[in-house]
């Protein structure tokens, strides 16, 4: 770590435990007494302190601790370096973050200088938690059967990131079958206070992070400052590059009151997401204040700050107070951590009580807790809230919009006399998600709505899928000892593994019987989920209504088998006498929960954690090379050498000419669109090139999985199977029409093709979208698979977060349409092309660019486009040919490839 400047003269020191600390005291030195400081918000202070730790009057100066200082919690336009204390992986994202800093050790090699240069310089932790199917359900076996698949399927992925734990320093893998990434995060890794160790006294300060993950901003609920970037800004955060970023808009969201009996934290999240994206938060810092945070426990609160990505937030803050310290406690963290976490955050202001003034917001929004009603979202997008008695009447209407009104009360045979289907039931039902299995409160509530459901006779309906894989073991452990595994392996959510699962696409195939009459008849059929992603295609291909609930509501619908009810009204089933039984009287109650939750024991958390890192034997005897360089193999389907360091992809100036549109698409395209990360569709680009690999279809695993591998991520991108490009109108998928500059003659060709055509001619393409554009994932193939299609800019009006900075990262140019233009006043459609000028070494953070439309008949228009490079440093990375290429010109001595 380099000396700070100090130039405020605020180094102090502070006792915890009879230990002595140095720390950046925000009300020391020249800060003493600042009332600005004082008030800013919470997630504020924190930035704040980070600044002057790392002032060093060059890249971090006065004015810039002066201006976040003096913000009040508005948004500045001033580029400021925040340095995160670590970086936390998924192994999906991880992969081929991994692979990227091999290959990158490679270029440096070949270019003479030290590939040991390229090691991590912040502590990384990678959680093995993506990579888990949903193939066998319902049976105690299921456990064992999918963990032996997934070790089968991936023994390539996980030997190389064995060989990468050995290879680079501050590197840490969670062997599978863990949990998930964000669950291990908030019950073991995270610490709140962090500390460095030094001559006379270690230096404390705030526990900060970013992850390759979206809802890396569940730690937010445990004080610790985190979001979710790509993997290519976590590559560079790895290598001690500073995540850049402009003084945020933190926007105050007040809790008044108590959640009312009966309601979980899963309604109330629902309730936030819609109110949060109907305000409009993206690109900014929500922090959670009020006397509500009285009455709300950690875990709920972890329910909320997980799903900022779907409110749109760079995070969903909560301060610390004595609710955290409960929760470090009880998870097993020890005396000497626990009280440094209060002794520092008393001492910076970053504690809240109930006597704690709300501090300095941009805009603040209010929600009395007592007026949360039980609820849903769905069946596409996590912020469409369905309140629990109008889920009927939703599902009819998605059956409607999908043209099967008439057969609303028809009922399909499934075959082998197996019973019969209709629009609108339940094929799969999952408890699953790091959102909600964090939570003992609704996952108890889900097995105790079990235990009640079978003492009045009810099974599970026979055509549901039914899960239950919990974001940690400890959950295994309370639900053992509770003795409501039982119940809930009774109605066939036996444990199918720790992982994210149906969360995350990896929903396994439905039952023979039900998926040939879904296909044959083309049934509306829904899934429920205690998840936080919805969006289409994501949950399974056959889906197309996905619904998210609290874990005790999936079970309630795996019992009614159908999305077709009012639950508040309607009898869920009927017992062995014949009479209803309504949900109201199976549902738990709060005291009979928390009379569970309170019998967990700290014992449980520190006997799992206790050898987190060791892993099964299966992970144990997994043999891994040895060496600084890992030896890639050229005829690997899983691990492949990137080629982001070819020279073709070095260096990015000159202006785009005679651009054709490779995609034409709608509003909240989500990444999952760009890169699914599901199943491989066997009439695909993907399953083509597998194929010619020799790998059986039976074996093709998923997108996901072979994400160390370009060739088949490339040709996945805009592969999903719900993609509506509108140079197709019509037809769903990853198809669009060819321009004559590629050779086409107007006929449909898969995207993949058509970006290649485009290539071998010399011709750039660009992509064109509405509003918020890369919803969803921090998925950097979503940018990885966008730049080796040949797209040197993506056109929209408005960018989520995440993905227009991976889109920076990679090389391609984020630009926004100005007010008053988009794709339909502009009349674009496969005959345009573009001329995107003013494209030079004289690039300015959002420099206003001139766009030339090239029309079929010969007309020409001239528009203005912003380029959505917000930061000097952006600029910079672009320029470069993408922030890897940047990192490998600093660590080679190399001048810049630019013109």
């Amino acid at each position: 770590m380099h000396t700070p400047t100090n130039s405020f003269n605020t180094l102090s020191t502070l006792e915890a435990n009879g230990k002595t600390y140095r720390y950046f005291a925000l009300q020391g030195g020249e800060l003493a007494g600042c009332a600005a400081v004082r008030r800013l918000p919470v997630s504020s202070r924190i930035l704040l302190e980070n600044l002057l730790r790392h002032e060093d009057g060059v890249s971090v100066t006065r004015q810039h601790i002066e201006a976040l200082a003096s913000s009040g919690g508005r948004a500045v336009d001033q580029e400021i370096l925040f340095h995160p204390a670590r970086v936390l992986m998924q192994d999906f994202t991880g992969v081929p973050a991994v692979a990227d800093l091999a290959a990158m050790r490679d270029a440096l090699a070949s270019r003479g200088a030290d590939p040991l240069r390229v090691n991590p310089l912040t502590q990384v932790d990678l959680v093995i938690d993506h990579s888990v199917n949903v193939d066998s359900f319902g049976s105690a076996a299921a456990f064992d059967i999918n963990v032996r698949q997934e070790m089968q399927r991936n023994h390539e992925r996980y030997r190389f990131l064995k060989w990468a734990q050995g290879a680079f320093a501050n590197f840490r893998v969670v062997p599978p079958g863990t949990g998930i990434c964000h669950q291990v995060n908030l019950e073991y890794l995270a610490k709140v206070v962090w500390q460095q160790p030094g001559a006379d006294a270690p230096l404390a300060f705030p526990d900060t992070l970013v992850g390759t993950d979206s809802h890396t901003t569940m730690i937010n609920a445990l004080g610790v400052l985190g979001w979710g970037v790509g993997g290519i800004e976590a590559e560079a955060a790895m290598l001690g590059q500073p995540v850049p970023m402009l003084i945020p808009e933190v926007v105050g969201f007040e809790l008044t009151g108590a959640l009312a009996p009966g309601i979980t934290a899963t309604d109330l999240v629902l309730q936030v997401v819609q109110m949060l994206r109907a305000f409009g938060v993206v690109g900014k810092f929500v922090e959670f204040y009020g006397a509500g945070l009285d009455h709300l426990p950690l875990p709920e609160r972890a329910t909320l700050a997980n799903m900022a990505p779907e409110y749109g937030a760079t995070c969903g803050f909560f301060p610390v107070d004595a609710q955290t310290l409960h929760y470090l406690a009880a998870t097993g963290r020890d005396a000497d951590t626990c009280a440094l976490v209060e002794a520092y955050c008393r001492a910076q202001g970053l504690w809240r009580d109930a006597h704690s003034a709300a501090p300095d917001y941009a805009a603040t929004l209010s929600l009395d807790l007592s007026t949360v009603q039980p609820s849903l979202a769905g069946p596409r997008r996590p912020q469409d809230r369905v309140l629990l008695p109008a889920l009927r009447e939703a599902t009819e209407t998605v059956i409607a919009n999908n043209g099967k009104a008439a057969e609303l009360d028809t009922a399909f045979a499934l075959p082998g006399d197996a019973g019969s289907l209709h629009h609108g039931d339940v094929v799969i039902a999952a408890i699953t998600s790091c959102t909600n299995t964090s939570n003992p409160a609704v996952m108890i509530g889900a097995g105790l709505l079990a235990r009640n459901a079978l003492a009045r006779g009810l099974q599970r309906k026979p055509w549901v899928k039914s899960s239950l894989a919990p974001g940690s073991r400890v959950v295994s452990d309370y639900l053992a000892q509770s003795g409501l595994q039982t119940h809930l392996d009774a109605l066939g959510f036996n444990l199918v593994g720790y992982g994210c699962t149906t969360c995350i696409g990896n929903s396994g195939p439905l039952p023979d019987a039900v998926e040939e009459a879904v296909s044959r008849h083309q049934l509306v059929v829904s899934a429920v989920l205690s998840g936080n992603r919805n969006f289409e295609g994501r949950i399974h291909p056959q889906v197309k209504a996905n619904w998210l609930a609290s874990p005790p509501l999936v079970v309630a619908y795996a019992l009614a088998g159908t999305t077709r009810i009012d639950l508040s009204r309607e009898p869920l089933g009927v017992d062995p006498d014949g009479a209803p039984v309504f949900l109201k009287e199976l549902w738990p109650s709060d005291a009979e929960i928390a009379q569970w939750v309170h019998a967990i024991g700290r014992q449980m958390f520190t006997g799992r954690y206790r050898a987190v890192f060791d892993g099964d034997a299966a992970w144990q005897a997994i043999k891994a090379d040895a060496g600084a360089n890992f030896a890639f193999a050229p005829d690997s389907t899983y691990i492949r050498l990137p080629p982001f360091f070819e020279p073709r992809w070095r260096g990015n100036s000159g202006d785009i000419v005679g651009a054709p549109i490779l995609a034409l698409l709608g509003d909240s395209v989500t990444t999952d669109h760009i890169s699914p990360a599901g199943q491989i569709p066997p009439d695909s680009p993907a399953a083509h090139y597998l194929r010619s690999q020799g790998v059986p279809d039976a074996d093709f695993n998923s997108y996901g999985a072979r994400r160390g591998n370009h060739e088949v991520m490339m040709r996945g991108t805009f592969g999903n199977i719900r993609l509506r490009n509108a140079l197709t109108p019509g037809v769903e998928g990853g198809y669009t029409v060819l321009h004559a500059k590629g050779g086409g003659d107007g006929a449909r060709v898969f995207i993949y093709d058509a970006a290649m055509a485009y290539q071998r001619g010399g011709v750039a393409t660009v992509v064109v979208a509405g509003k918020e554009y890369g919803t969803g994932s921090s998925r950097d193939w979503a940018a990885k698979g966008t730049l080796l299609l040949g797209v040197r800019a993506v056109i929209a009006e408005s960018f989520e977060r995440i993905h227009r900075s991976n889109l920076v990262g990679m090389g391609v140019l984020p630009l926004e349409f100005l007010p008053g233009d988009d794709r339909t006043t502009l009349s674009l459609d496969a005959g345009v092309t573009f001329d995107i000028l003013g494209i030079d070494a004289n690039l300015q953070p959002q420099q206003l660019l001139v766009a030339r439309l090239h029309y079929a008949g010969g007309a020409t228009r001239d528009i203005q486009l912003r380029a959505r490079l917000d930061t000097r440093m952006e600029v910079d990375y672009f320029q470069s040919g993408g922030v890897l290429n940047y990192i490998l010109e600093q660590f080679s001595g190399e001048p810049p490839a630019r013109a």
